[in-house]
């Protein structure tokens, strides 16, 4: 039997890359950024969760196949809790559980044409004890990884994620923004991810900024809101006496954010 030649393996590699890319485009975007009393998670959804806490001062949301989401994010605990255990809870890093544990891990899975890919694009967020030591960690399907600092989205397309990121700068470039604030510039980056991403699925795809005024993104977010999708937010805070900083907004704290779209 002839072996696999260098052609073979990377057609392989590119039909994987457009099975997962196609269904991560179902995918609820999901946004991170650093707020005056810490880190902020924002996504919508109409089903299962998906902010969850890791560890001490790290969360972390995805969107992709639901099953690949719950292994990395236990995978993610474990290894976190290993962590703490064997060495230091201070030692818990996202740099180090990214980088040195669930990159390899998804690496060996996606080069390898027989096992079944991992359907993700993740943010991992890490609390600093000052704003600027906050840090946001991409994690893709690949097994690639990227830090960016005071924000970050995941969404389906590239082209969707670039526009939020553009949202959230014209947003954050005056400073850290209150939570309140944060959670507007926050649902609202959702909304023009979302509506790129429905826009895209259609054979007459715009790609263009049409669309992306504040009109079009509100009536676009009262629509999802009304057909029953729900807002959820998750934080980090710096400055608290509880004993876990994480913890899911409640529908009373997300009132004045989302009241304007209902």
């Amino acid at each position: 039997m002839p072996s696999n030649s260098p052609y073979d393996w990377n057609e392989s590699i590119q039909q994987r890359n457009e099975y997962i890319e196609d269904r991560l485009k179902d995918g609820s975007p999901v946004v991170a950024l650093t707020y005056d009393g810490g880190l902020l998670l924002l996504s919508a959804r109409q089903t299962q969760r998906k902010i969850y806490e890791i560890y001490d001062k790290l969360m972390f949301s995805a969107i992709g196949n639901q099953s690949d989401v719950e292994q990395i994010r236990v995978a993610a605990i474990d290894v976190a809790h290993a962590e703490g255990f064997q060495r230091s809870p201070d030692d818990v890093s996202v740099q180090r559980l990214v980088s040195f544990r669930l990159s390899p891990a998804i690496k060996k899975i996606y080069s390898d044409p027989f096992a079944q890919p991992v359907v993700l694009k993740g943010i991992f967020a890490e609390m600093g004890k000052t704003p600027d030591r906050d840090r946001l960690m991409l994690l893709s399907y690949d097994g690639e990884f990227s830090t960016t600092p005071d924000h970050a989205v995941v969404a389906g397309t590239a082209y969707a994620e670039d526009r939020m990121r553009e949202h959230l700068k014209s947003e954050t470039e005056a400073g850290t923004p209150t939570l309140e604030a944060g959670l507007r510039a926050a649902l609202y980056a959702w909304g023009v991810g979302m509506k790129h991403l429905e826009s895209e699925d259609r054979a007459d795809a715009d790609y263009s900024t049409d669309g992306e005024g504040p009109k079009d993104v509100t009536a676009f977010i009262k629509e999802h809101l009304g057909k029953g999708w729900i807002v959820e937010a998750g934080v980090l805070e710096r400055d608290t006496t509880r004993e876990s900083r994480f913890r899911l907004l409640s529908d009373s704290e997300l009132t004045q954010t989302t009241s304007r779209y209902l």
